[in-house]
């Protein structure tokens, strides 16, 4: 079932997203102070592209620094990237079919939005929804 949900996704709004992501990620490249935030925008992409059979985990060892770099995540590529998750939830949630996959659209948000301090890890018993 995993599978077939992701074959779904990347076709039905994870490919764009990762696009998106990628571009960000590029961006936030483009300067060192900012090359945390494009690392971080590497790695939600890959959890973008394929989520079914992932899970996000806190890090512990997360400190200040972290939290000081969501702050300016959020403010340069994290609000942008949620109202990406919003708008293709919108469009998913328009079928039946496409209703699972809206709802884990907007599960992603959270990491969307503040990355740092979080971990993607594989887990088959994960479920997004």
């Amino acid at each position: 079932m995993r599978t077939l949900l992701n074959i779904i996704w990347f076709f039905f709004g994870g490919l764009p997203l990762f696009l998106g992501y990628l571009l960000a990620g590029l961006v936030a490249c483009i300067f060192v102070v900012t090359i945390p935030a494009g690392l971080a925008c590497f790695r939600i992409a890959g959890y973008v592209l394929w989520p079914f059979g992932k899970r996000v985990v806190d890090q512990p060892s997360a400190g200040a620094g972290s939290a000081l770099m969501n702050v300016v995540w959020f403010l340069v590529a994290g609000l942008w990237l949620a109202i990406g998750h919003v708008t293709t939830a919108a469009a998913q949630a328009v079928t039946i079919v496409g209703i699972p996959l809206a709802i884990a659209n907007l599960k992603m948000i959270p990491i969307t939005c503040f990355p740092f301090g979080k971990a993607i890890v594989d887990d088959p018993t994960a479920s997004i929804l």
